[in-house]
């Protein structure tokens, strides 16, 4: 399936265990099971049931739970306690919904679904009625097969769609999530179909979920199918999955609007793997790209910063305007993501949003972004709650893996808000420990009206010393002037390497009086230079890594999303002992400080996947591509691979999923080495 690496549960090999078992089942002269029952003709199929006109909103147990004993009755109503108790039900999140592993493993003796008996002891309809009570809706999860995607053999509801409808439909279920496991081989659109009728035969509004992992191009055929449709592989808490997932749904924008959205997966936030600034980035973008937000974490677990994100009423406004536009990617170059959205009162959304591993100066204008030529335009940031006027330039320094959102109005109150100012930095923000380091500031005027009385300061981690070489305030900066400040920052000797915060805080005065403050955090790395000679670049410190499941593995195999499960590195059936096992899409930094001339690598697909897995290599000095591969298979041997990286500050090693998506793609960077 379109996911990533094998799992001992339920989701990454579940598309090719349903393909094996069908494989099975042909080659013994099997045949798929009949129907168990007999309906009466369903009515004319609609290209709509009405629901779900804004993406769903509520929640989803498996990212957090998987199918641990944790998953059971007393969490079920405890979610949807939380959702009242701590304004979810308020922002809009209507749905509590079951994930796999609620029923009995056998069907009764007339052929309906039971109960786990342990998990749900006094069955799904009490807690539906619960749920119901909370003035709350409640979903259920299937799948398309014969059986469900846990190893525990689940009953599916292939052959028993009519009948496990109804079931549904009389327990009081809100919400079918329908998988794809154990399919038979039957396609796919014939078996969505007919869930869809047995759905609607049952009178009941049930809002569709199909769970089809975009196989088989969902979005081409699903509108008049299902409310929402999975267009990529499961998703997990990692920053490479969610990224991999974003770039995979954002070209399918024209697919997606009222009733029927394209469906990226579940949200992430809140279950630890990333930090609260991706986590920020993760529900920006899913709300601009009008995807369903399922939150995937355990409220009852969950701290203030969780809520927080999750509660943001403006972003959700974002997700669930009524004009039901997925936003579409003005540019992405260099990792600088700049994707719009039109609502439904004229205004435009924009996410800036910064892919990379250190800040970054992301623009458009606001009729690049759709709007009408005007003198000015009122500028909302959507996470820091703050209005601004702009000329018409909206521009901001994202943080690593941050999102500025920002929804731009061309109305006639501009004047009553501050003006928007630019905070900038300029120069790198690589510091030698005990060595000065210039860095140069900018404070510019956005907005169409001055600003003054400005004023600069730049703050580091307690020991460090952050003096400025040039004036740090001005009198007023008109339209597109700029405030510019040099700066000698110093790392203590002996300051480990690694990540430090830096800080650059504007005040200014807007012409009314108005007093506004205005930071952005910036990221300084501590670095080392490279020692002279040749040695194993798998040795040497990360400067950044990005990776598309689970952690960058040294010297072994990428193995699974764990650290420290990987295997020994072997391609094609050679084991190496050193060097970097990655999976598509990644990303590792190393800082080579302009001393180092080569990087040699033996590389390909590693041989944990069988058969499985398609890669490109690429190694980047600085800004510039200076190796690659065509793609690479999981058939053939390692490949030699070499690059010239003389004079280059940064060495980066990237791998792409080979322009087929990302399957299985486990990568090696075997016997990396670097010369300096």
């Amino acid at each position: 399936m379109r996911h990533l690496p094998t799992r001992t549960t339920r989701t990454s090999h579940r598309g090719v265990i349903g393909a094996l078992l069908a494989g099975l089942l042909c080659a013994a002269g099997a045949t798929v099971p009949a129907v168990a029952d007999s309906p009466a003709p369903a009515p004319p199929p609609q290209a709509g049931n009405g629901l779900a006109l804004t993406p769903p909103m509520g929640f989803n147990n498996w990212n957090s739970t998987h199918c641990r004993a944790e998953f059971n009755e007393a969490m079920v109503k405890g979610i949807a306690d939380i959702f009242v108790e701590k304004g979810l039900k308020d922002a809009g999140y209507q749905y509590v919904n079951l994930d796999d592993c609620w029923a009995k493993p056998q069907r009764n003796a007339d052929g309906k679904l039971e109960a786990d008996p342990q998990r749900f002891p006094n069955g799904i309809k009490s807690v539906a009625d619960y749920v119901h009570s909370k003035g709350l809706k409640i979903g259920i999860y299937t799948s398309a097969g014969t059986k469900t995607c846990d190893n525990l053999g689940l009953p599916g509801a292939l052959g028993h769609e009519y009948s496990d409808a109804q079931q549904f439909a009389d327990w009081g279920i809100d919400y079918l999530k329908y998988d794809n496991c154990n399919n038979q081989g039957v396609d796919a659109k014939q078996r969505y179909t007919k869930m869809r009728d047995a759905l609607a035969a049952t009178g009941r509004p049930i809002v569709y979920s199909i769970c089809e992992w975009g196989e088989n191009k969902p979005w081409e055929w699903a509108g008049e199918i299902g409310n929402l449709w999975r267009t990529t592989g499961d998703i997990n808490d990692s920053w490479g999955s969610m990224l991999s997932i974003m770039k995979q749904n954002l070209p399918l924008a024209a697919a997606a609007g009222p009733g029927h959205w394209n469906d990226p997966d579940m949200l992430e936030v809140g279950n630890g793997g990333m930090t609260d600034t991706e986590y920020r980035t993760h529900f920006s973008m899913w709300s601009v790209m009008a995807a369903p937000l399922l939150i995937g974490s355990d409220l009852r677990k969950a701290g203030p910063e969780t809520f927080e994100i999750l509660s943001n009423h403006e972003v959700i406004a974002v997700d669930q305007d009524p004009l039901g536009k997925q936003g579409t990617v003005l540019s992405s170059t260099g990792g600088r993501w700049v994707v719009t959205k039109e609502m439904q009162d004229g205004s435009r959304v924009v996410a800036l949003f910064n892919e990379t591993g250190s800040a970054q100066r992301i623009s458009t204008t606001a009729e690049a972004a759709g709007l009408p030529k005007a003198t000015a335009y009122t500028m909302r940031d959507l996470w820091e709650h703050t209005t601004y006027n702009t000329a018409g330039s909206i521009s901001a320094t994202v943080p690593a893996h941050g999102t500025v959102l920002l929804r731009i109005t061309a109305d006639r109150k501009w004047a009553a808000h501050p003006p928007a100012v630019q905070l900038g930095l300029n120069g790198s923000p690589l510091v030698e420990a005990g060595r000065t380091a210039a860095l140069t500031t900018t404070v510019t005027d956005l907005g169409r009206t001055p600003a003054t009385k400005v004023s600069a300061a730049l703050t580091g981690p307690s020991g460090w010393q952050v003096k400025a070489a040039s004036p740090t305030g001005s009198p007023a900066l008109p339209t597109g002037r700029a405030l510019t400040t040099r700066w000698q920052v110093t790392a203590p000797a002996g300051t480990a390497t690694g990540t430090y915060d830096l800080t650059l805080t504007a005040q200014y005065r807007s012409p009314t009086g108005t007093r506004v403050r205005s930071t952005v955090p910036f990221q300084a790395h501590v670095v080392v230079a490279p020692p002279a000679g040749a040695g194993y670049l798998s040795d040497l410190p990360q400067l950044s890594a990005a990776n598309g499941w689970g952690p960058v593995e040294k010297d072994t195999s990428n193995g699974e999303s764990r650290a420290g499960d990987g295997n020994p590195l072997t391609i094609g059936g050679a084991v190496f002992a050193k060097g970097l096992g990655v999976h598509a899409d990644s990303t590792v930094e190393f800082y080579t400080g302009k001393a180092c001339s080569a990087v040699t690598a033996q590389v390909g697909v590693d041989d944990e996947k069988g058969a499985k897995g398609t890669v490109a290599f690429e190694v980047w000095a600085d800004g510039t591509k200076v190796a690659s591969t065509g793609v690479l298979t999981n058939a053939m041997p390692a490949q030699p691979l070499s690059a010239d990286v003389s004079g280059a500050q940064v060495v980066r090693l990237v791998v792409t999923d080979g322009g087929d998506g990302v399957d299985s793609d486990h990568a090696d960077w075997a016997d990396l080495r670097i010369t300096c």
